[in-house]
């Protein structure tokens, strides 16, 4: 007598398929998952490691900003000591002009003239005094023309004095002369090698 098989075969299968979508379902998800979870991990270690650099990078940035305000403290005061040095240049040329001045004045004045006032503003000079005659405040004028250091003697007046102090000079003059310019250590250093390699 033949065997019939009466248990439900097809739904036994169909449960077995079942199962096995399941099981690969949760496999997938599970997987998916720790996927998801190792990209999130790589995306925050990548973040974490970006805000490090932009941390150091900022440091780094703030540290030059430091040393730049330095910087610019130095030049200021760099720039105000150059400043001090050319005042202080300028006052000790204009002492030695004052003094070599003096001395070329002192040459430069003729017999039969005297200065009685000297008055100076900036390069200019206004000289006031007394002479024998006008020949002699010529003669100082040509003085003052051929002395290197003063430059477009101008003669303003010339004129009898109406109350003399020294009888022996009865004319009053005023003059206005310029002193020339003084020369800068490389002007007078190329002068001196121009000098030197046209005597050879």
């Amino acid at each position: 007598m033949a065997k019939i098989n009466l248990l439900p075969w097809r739904e036994e299968l169909r449960q077995e398929r079942q199962r096995k979508f399941a099981l690969s379902a949760l496999m997938t998800a599970i997987v998916g998952v720790v996927i998801v979870f190792m990209v999130s991990l790589a995306f925050d270690r990548a973040i974490n490691q970006q805000r490090t650099r932009n941390q150091t990078i900022q440091a780094e940035i703030s540290r030059l900003q430091v040393q730049i305000r330095r910087i610019e403290e130095l030049e200021e005061t760099k720039a105000r000591l150059l400043s001090r040095k050319e005042i202080i240049e300028r006052l000790q040329a204009s002492r030695s002009m004052t003094v070599e001045m003096l001395d070329q004045l002192a040459k430069t004045i003729p017999m039969g003239v005297t200065l009685n006032a000297i008055a100076q503003q900036g390069m200019n000079l206004r000289l006031s005094g007394t002479s024998q005659s006008n020949a002699r405040v010529s003669a100082y004028l040509q003085s003052l023309d051929d002395n290197e250091l003063f430059v477009d003697p101008d003669l303003s007046f010339v004129r009898s004095a109406q109350d003399p102090a020294n009888p022996q000079e009865p004319f009053e003059f005023s003059l206005a002369v310029r002193l020339r310019s003084p020369i800068s250590e490389q002007e007078e250093a190329g002068f001196e090698s121009f000098e030197e390699g046209g005597s050879n």
